[in-house]
């Protein structure tokens, strides 16, 4: 098994969880009579029809409506990147340097004057932080554009709590638990869809197997994510459409998937059953972990700790414990939705004859 920077052997010395929710937790209903018809039909869409939705929800500018603050020659617009967060350095520091990797495309926009990246949770800068930090300069409108793989209750229900713009309970409670600071700012907010509006992430996972792959015809492929309690079907959905996509561009047949996060209690054993699966009908499993960057407690403890429960993982397993980041495609996406909705808070000149 090619474990790349990372041995097996590092896998038990890497402690603490990578992520908030505690195992089993479950979300509350979002409030509003308007949310409550998202909600009704969210477990029946395709995770990017969803993000749709949710875009219009919450961005006035999607939806087709005026933003808040009215369009004029003193705009002054921030694009703030925001991940989930983690414990690890080593995952922090990709979105750190993804920030500066976009940040000349972004600000070759003289409509744009600042761009900067908030954690979610665990660490600073914060989001109520960066929002601050825009209101203390001026900023009239801000573009935030999550760095997040699909819906979740991190981008349906945490963020529009956190900025102001919903009222969740649970999310609600859980911030006061974990001193997540809720921020309402003075400026106009919206929010950009997920990455899986487009389809950067099969084309970043295909990179990554043909990268491994040595005989299709002999292998399968096993794709672990962190998951979500109450978007499973969205994930399942996500992740078939992503297996669905290598197979038809690699030759290899079979594709199954994992959860290494909450959902499936951060347990390793997880990891070890999807590889099984797979290698009950193929030679080989290639392993590709679809988590945003690189945590020592996921892609080492939890996912190689799985992997090296399997008999004969040297020989049957192909496993780099890489993630999505650092991927050109992500680059291009998130330069070309933050210029998309920056055009959108612009004024629009008026052509001759309108009135």
């Amino acid at each position: 098994m090619n474990m790349n920077h990372h041995s097996l052997t590092a896998c038990a010395a890497v402690l603490g969880d990578g992520r908030r929710h505690q195992p089993g937790a479950s979300r509350g209903t979002p409030a509003g009579a308007s949310l409550s018809k998202v909600v009704s039909i969210k477990l029946r869409l395709p995770s990017f029809l969803l993000s749709l939705v949710l875009i219009g929800l919450f961005n006035p500018l999607m939806a087709g409506n005026s933003p808040t603050t009215a369009p004029g020659s003193n705009h002054k617009i921030g694009v703030l990147l925001v991940n989930h967060g983690s414990r690890s350095a080593t995952w922090r520091q990709a979105l750190l340097d993804l920030e500066t990797t976009v940040r000349p495309a972004i600000l070759t926009n003289q409509a744009v004057q600042g761009l900067k990246t908030a954690f979610m949770e665990y660490t600073e800068p914060s989001i109520a932080t960066r929002l601050k930090e825009f209101d203390a300069e001026g900023f009239t409108d801000i573009v935030i554009v999550p760095v997040f793989l699909t819906v979740s209750s991190h981008t349906f229900d945490d963020i529009p709590t956190i900025i102001g713009k919903k009222t969740d309970p649970q999310s609600l409670e859980t911030m006061k638990l974990e001193k997540i600071e809720r921020y309402q700012p003075r400026a106009n907010t919206v929010i950009a869809p997920n990455l899986d509006f487009t389809d950067v992430l099969k084309a970043n996972v295909l990179r990554r197997v043909r990268a491994l792959s040595t005989n299709p015809a002999e292998e399968g492929l096993v794709l672990i994510a962190y998951g979500d309690t109450t978007y499973e079907r969205e994930w399942v959905a996500l992740f078939d459409a992503v297996g669905a996509h290598v197979k038809a561009h690699t030759g290899i047949t079979t594709h199954t998937h994992g959860w290494c996060g909450h959902i499936a209690h951060y347990d390793p054993a997880k990891t070890t059953a999807a590889v099984g699966q797979v290698l009950q009908t193929k030679a080989r499993a290639i392993v590709i972990p679809v988590l945003v960057a690189h945590d020592e407690n996921f892609q080492v403890r939890i996912i190689g700790g799985g992997i090296a429960k399997v008999p004969d993982f040297q020989k049957r397993v192909v496993y780099r414990p890489d993630a999505i980041l650092p991927d050109a495609g992500v680059e291009r996406w998130i330069i070309s939705i933050s210029q998309e909705l920056v055009r959108k808070l612009q004024p629009q000149p008026q052509l001759a004859g309108n009135h």
